[in-house]
């Protein structure tokens, strides 16, 4: 692991607080707890939230129930890195004006699966290859601070009582008060998650795709951010091409329209490759296409809720 700079080591510690939401008291919790505890930057407070409630419910009362300047939010299924709050502090010290900071998956996830690899170095790859200013927020391993948190109002709790966007929804928040939310893919966590196909599909279509794209009918916003970028749309398009073409026994423009999400994708394709041979990137490219029409289903399933005045929860 990089050690950090001399430079980069902040002048006057920061308070940091580590909140875990853990409503479910998962399996992965202790783990998750004992990286935080061994890391080489710990936490000067460790809230684990185990009542019975959404993380987003949990992660606000965690940060009540701390004292700290700075929070940082690990999901009970991450294991941060040896340095990660390390860097974030080193970040926030030198840069008064950062409002939040969140980082990524590494490239090792923990589940063997094919579904599994899949969904955490998809994650991993749309991260690391995004970093900088953003427009939104995660809180898989994100930090805020505390001021910042407290005068945008925290998690929206009663809008999110399960797990879904209310992370990306406080970014958003964070960002018209005039906020700066920096990626900072250096910052990276091991996911302990285990995926499977239909796991993959419902998060992707029901708790993430469609109520991120109501927030976006919302505000009026097309959004850039992360997977809603011009490539990811253009995959989408051109998974939603495929599936057309191959459901009207149209060969060719199914080849063009493989082709043209392999040469838009090659970097993923290629980490998956790496990372776990020719079956990872076979079915990668399969989970794959199924993932983006999974993305691209939430836009007309959105506009439907928004147009009838309800919300899916």
């Amino acid at each position: 692991m990089t050690e950090l700079s001399p430079s980069t080591r902040p002048a006057r510690p920061l308070r940091i607080a580590a909140i875990v939401p853990a409503g479910d008291d998962p399996p992965s919790l202790d783990r998750c707890l004992a990286a935080l505890r061994a890391g080489r930057r710990q936490p000067d407070e460790l809230v684990a939230e185990r009542r019975p409630a959404g993380p987003a419910a949990l992660r606000n009362a965690g940060a009540a129930a701390s004292e700290a300047e700075l929070l940082v939010f690990v999901d009970s299924d991450v294991e941060v890195d040896p340095d990660a709050l390390a860097r974030i502090e080193a970040r926030f010290a030198a840069d008064p004006g950062l409002a939040a900071v969140f980082g990524a998956y590494d490239d090792d996830p923990e589940a063997p699966q094919l579904t599994s690899r899949f969904r955490n170095l998809l994650h991993h790859h749309v991260h690391v290859s995004s970093p900088g200013e953003a427009e939104t927020f995660w809180a898989g391993l994100g930090a805020i601070r505390r001021a910042e948190f407290e005068a945008a109002g925290g998690f929206d709790a009663e809008r999110y009582p399960a797990p879904s966007v209310e992370d990306i929804e406080l970014g958003m928040r964070l960002r018209e008060r005039g906020a700066r939310i920096e990626l900072d893919p250096s910052i990276l966590g091991r996911h302990l998650k285990a995926w499977t196909p239909g796991s993959m599909l419902r998060t992707d279509f029901g708790r993430r795709g469609v109520p991120w794209a109501l927030l976006l009918i919302e505000r009026r916003r097309a959004g850039a951010a992360l997977n809603l970028g011009w490539r990811h749309r253009a995959s989408a398009v051109a998974a939603l091409a495929l599936l057309l073409a191959g459901l009207a026994r149209r060969p060719r423009a199914a080849l063009a329209a493989l082709l043209a999400l392999l040469a838009m994708n090659r970097d993923l394709y290629l980490l998956l490759a790496r990372r776990g041979g020719p079956r990872l990137l076979l079915a990668g490219v399969g989970l794959h296409v199924a993932h983006l029409l999974a993305a691209a289903a939430s836009v007309p399933a959105a506009a439907l809720l928004a147009a009838s005045g309800r919300e899916r929860r």
